[in-house]
């Protein structure tokens, strides 16, 4: 369905704050996820860059009124079809609020647009010894905007948590073009309904954040990283349980398979060892020495083959820079296999040994290929499945994978997306991970917030794979 959006000429907004030509519209019709799977074929019909608040406001308030759908959109990095346009309409990018609003180092807080750029907040911030913890992986080309869409979370999740842990506070607009703020700047509030944690990881289908409250943490003084080298995939998952059980206190525990090692070095020309591996960073003020110690002794436990800490920040940072760029290296790796859907689970931690040994055995029961990595001190797995797209059985098969280890995610206690999000990609899975009844009363949430429907329409719910909308029958 096509909508006419020529009233965008008469509303408070400049020539170049929207736009109907095709290529512009293109630009907004996939992300990082669909543009790998789906080719591209959700084109909006017109793209609006607001720039302030009020432009937001009246961009709604007259899509609400004439049923025309609105999709958020920034950096395009989701991997779940997050900030695709589904049912057309407008694409409203927030690219260009990205300003620094307030700074307040004293209170550790900062309050910035949602279009601002992860590590851009890092870098203001840089001079007062300050930093914002819970940035994911892609920090450097997401937006602070979609971290909050997607609850986002990253490599220090399991010392810092996730973003919502750091969102004090929100400007949002609903639907209707009500402009609504959220939160405190106090540290703590029991005011009220929890608003900002309602609005923050609904992917812009309640709300449309304009304005976040961030809070920051100081930089540790002392960091140390390196890596652990197991003969076993096994003995690496196993001693990952045992230091986050211990409480080591770490604040990256990365799990890096062998075959995820390969395709890192194919694709960076870096020079890994093709060899299960568990990448790490201590941070801390003082003593940081004993808590490396304490972990090598947990790992040796383990039979880890090699105990690694990096002799300066240069060689800390190609550790890293291999682990950041796996999802580039997988998908690089052979140009006759793609992967199926970004594998995204979450496990309790006492899971996680058997879940990843479980994952492994259905790889080799099905005969394909599947690097897992991921955020393994907090349960986090990656996992990508790699078929050849033109042969059906093949696909038949990694489909089946697929589905199999997210089934074993929530047989365990876990999550179907840890950090991605659901968007287009695992609505199938809601009702399974949190019943019927909590999926309607999300349901009733988002009637209540937006009885048209007109945010972000087509993702989360499942009947929205079929292109049904979750908005009051009289609408």
């Amino acid at each position: 369905m096509t909508y006419d959006c020529e009233f965008l000429e008469n509303l408070p907004l400049a020539d170049d704050q929207f736009s109907f030509a095709r290529e512009r519209r293109e630009s907004h019709a996939t992300d990082f996820g669909t543009e790998r799977n789906d080719g591209g074929e959700n084109l909006p019909d017109a793209v609006v860059w607001p720039e302030r608040t009020d432009d937001v406001s009246a961009v709604l308030a007259a899509a609400t009124d004439r049923g025309i759908p609105v999709t958020p959109y920034a950096a395009g990095t989701g991997l779940e079809g997050n900030a695709v346009p589904a049912h057309g309409g407008i694409s409203l990018d927030f690219t260009r609020m990205d300003d620094v609003v307030d700074y307040r180092p004293d209170d550790f807080q900062i309050d910035v647009g949602p279009g601002i750029i992860g590590t851009a907040v890092d870098e203001y911030v840089a001079g007062d010894g300050l930093f914002f913890p819970p940035l994911p992986s892609s920090g450097n080309i997401s937006t602070i905007g979609g971290m909050i869409a997607t609850d986002a979370s990253g490599m220090k999740t399991v010392r810092y948590g996730e973003v919502a842990d750091w969102v004090l506070g929100l400007e949002a607009v609903l639907a209707d073009g009500t402009v609504i703020e959220t939160g405190s700047r106090a540290i703590k509030t029991s005011s009220g309904y929890n608003l900002t944690d309602l609005i923050v990881g609904s992917e812009g289908t309640l709300a449309v954040v304009t304005e976040a409250t961030l809070s920051l943490a100081g930089r540790p003084q002392q960091i140390r990283g390196g890596r652990a080298i197991f003969e076993t995939l096994d003995d690496a998952a196993a001693a990952v349980f045992d230091a986050i059980r211990t409480e080591v206190d770490v604040a990256r525990i990365e799990l890096v398979d062998g075959l995820s090692a390969t395709m890192a070095n194919d694709y960076l020309g870096s020079d890994l060892p093709d060899a299960p591996m568990v990448f790490l960073e201590f941070h801390a003020n003082h003593g940081i020495d004993a808590e490396i110690d304490l972990c090598r002794t947990i790992f040796e436990d383990h039979d880890v083959a090699r105990f690694e800490m990096a002799d300066d920040d240069a060689e800390m940072a190609d550790l890293w820079q291999a682990r950041r760029e796996l999802a580039y290296a997988v998908s690089s790796y052979d140009s006759d296999l793609e992967p199926l859907h970004p594998g995204d689970v979450t496990v309790p931690i006492s899971a996680y040994p058997d879940v990843v040994h479980e994952v492994k055995r259905l790889a080799d029961e099905a005969d394909l290929l599947v690097p897992c990595f991921g955020h393994a001190g907090d349960g986090n797995l990656h996992y990508g499945v790699l078929v050849d797209p033109r042969d059906a059985e093949q696909l038949e098969r990694g489909e089946r994978l697929y589905r199999s280890v997210v089934e074993l995610a929530l047989e365990r206690g876990g999550t179907a997306t840890g950090e991605h999000g659901i968007g287009q990609g695992k609505q199938t899975y809601l009702e399974p991970e949190h019943g019927a009844d909590a999926v309607e009363t999300m349901r009733t949430i988002k009637r209540a917030l937006d009885p048209t429907d007109t945010l972000n329409p087509g993702k989360i719910f499942p009947e929205t794979t079929d292109g049904e909308r979750v908005r009051e029958p009289d609408c």
